[in-house]
């Protein structure tokens, strides 16, 4: 048994997508700084490597993706497999609760996890996101509405939060 992956071409970037016995653990940017740390975690923790393959989640996964990138897919219900530490974990389990369209900051993530001190915990966590979009780290903004970090460049993030026109940042990111 190993992860599937599947390269996918988006919009935004190359993705890379796992499938490991059905369950997505990975939808990531193929060319992000933390590409190895994300790929030894998920390859350690799994006790298994990449093979080069399609499955048919990895095909269901890029059909979701295609349908949220045309604007006709606001949720998505592929089954997940989280890889990382609990608190990760429950980092992720929050950022799936944001709806689309709307943007949370690490502050108030950090208060919603019932921890207002580790907002540098939090956004550790989030940068350790393996499951990109579907696990919408694009809607974390800074305390006061900046666009800060993204494994996919700031100017993928400022396109995903324009296409969900989240909060109004449609009119604001016209910069990138």
């Amino acid at each position: 048994m190993g992860i599937y992956v599947h390269y996918f071409q988006s919009p935004y970037g190359e993705l890379i997508i796992g499938d490991y016995r059905g369950k997505l653990c990975l939808c990531d940017w193929r060319y992000r700084k933390m590409r190895q740390t994300i790929d030894r975690r998920l390859r350690t923790g799994l006790q298994c490597d990449y093979i080069i393959g399609q499955t048919d989640l990895t095909r269901l996964t890029m059909e979701q993706l295609n349908e949220y990138f045309q604007g006709q897919r606001k949720v998505f219900d592929v089954p997940l497999l989280l890889v990382g530490t609990d608190f990760q974990k429950s980092v992720w389990q929050e950022l799936i609760k944001i709806p689309y369209g709307r943007t949370e900051s690490y502050m108030s993530l950090a208060v919603k996890l019932g921890n207002p001190t580790a907002v540098r915990a939090v956004a550790a966590a989030n940068g350790a996101n393996a499951i990109s979009i579907i696990i919408p780290c694009h809607r974390i903004v800074g305390s006061h509405g900046e666009l800060v970090g993204y494994a996919g460049g700031l100017r993928a993030k400022s396109r995903l939060l324009e296409l969900e026109n989240a909060d109004g940042y449609a009119s604001q990111l016209k910069l990138f």
